[in-house]
């Protein structure tokens, strides 16, 4: 284990380990444990950190770091075919996004409820916060904090960008896909690569989200979202434009038992003079507005923004609101 101290002499902050989580079909990923050290903070609670499609884990350290020093333990983690988690060639591995949820998101929650005691938070940013509902442990988890999560929905793409992402990732992705065996997106510089089958998963999303799927999976997949009871706090940005308001509410509809909240934040509410967009809430220069203001939720389930409430839904136990 690693220590990050501050200057010489002093007693660490925070403790860094290199983990690896075996899922239940043996695939071994690979992330980092950051731990708070008791002798400066009290453990809070633990939090899993959920990487959106395409972003290595590391782009999460900081705010990782951040957590722990405000009294959390964290994980982060790549999943399969991503970052420190990818097999040696991703032609033919079969992985779909699917599975990041269903086989590795649930082997990281285990993992945690293995080791870690005290309550269990998830922060999903974009199909991380999507992917928790595909895993059936995703029942162990106490809160969710999700950050422009959606499924890529084509339609509910910001209007003025539509046509341009469309043509990125729903035409020209599957078509390089198809030539290549995989998305060669760090050549492209469109963000990391991916498996095929993420990237077609993406390229081909309905509107209905278990259409994608044999119709003889579809009811499963549904019980097990309604299967989630934790309070979810959904963050959107008035300038995303994967995760618009509309995106945000179609993946929320599927978590039909938790208490959902959903945020619309605003450039000028962030204290930012440039473009939030879809990525730089993770960025090191957030830590003074948006990192520090969702520990309210974290530690406390205290929306932080309650004047930035665009919708706020109770649970239920049916299945309708998702399917409308």
């Amino acid at each position: 284990m690693t220590p990050v101290v501050d200057a010489p002499g002093e007693v660490e902050r925070v403790l860094v380990e290199a983990v690896a989580i075996r899922c239940r079909d043996d695939y071994l990923l690979h992330g980092h444990l950051w731990r708070t050290n008791p002798r400066r903070e009290p453990v809070l609670g633990t939090i899993i950190v959920n990487p959106a499609t395409g972003v290595v884990a590391r782009y999460y350290h900081a705010y990782a770091r951040f957590l722990a020093e405000h009294g959390f333990d964290v994980l982060t983690y790549d999943y399969r075919g991503i970052g420190a988690s990818r097999p040696g060639t991703l032609r033919a591995c079969g992985i779909r996004w699917r599975d990041w949820g269903e086989l590795d998101f649930d082997a990281a929650v285990r993992w945690t409820r293995g080791r870690q005691g005290g309550s269990l938070s998830v922060v999903g940013h974009s199909i991380g916060g999507f992917l928790p509902g595909f895993a059936e442990a995703a029942n162990l988890v106490d809160r969710l904090l999700t950050v422009g999560a959606q499924f890529a929905y084509w339609p509910d793409y910001d209007a003025g960008s539509r046509l341009r992402m469309v043509a990125k990732w729903h035409l020209a992705m599957p078509a390089v896909t198809a030539l290549a065996g995989y998305f060669p997106g760090r050549r492209l510089g469109w963000l990391e690569d991916l498996p095929a089958g993420v990237a077609y998963e993406w390229s081909f999303r309905r509107a209905r989200m278990e259409l994608s799927y044999p119709p003889g999976q579809r009811e499963a997949i549904l019980a097990r979202f309604a299967a989630v009871g934790a309070p979810i706090l959904a963050v959107g940005t008035t300038d995303d434009e994967f995760g618009t308001p509309s995106a945000i509410r179609r993946g929320l509809g599927y978590y039909t038992s938790s208490p959902r909240t959903q945020v619309q934040l605003t450039p000028a509410a962030l204290s930012a003079t440039t473009i939030i967009g879809h990525f730089s809430l993770f960025h090191p220069s957030r830590s003074g507005t948006f990192w520090t203001s969702a520990l309210d939720w974290l530690r406390d389930g205290r929306n932080p923004w309650p004047e930035a409430v665009v919708h706020a839904t109770p649970p239920c136990r049916s299945n309708t609101e998702a399917s409308r």
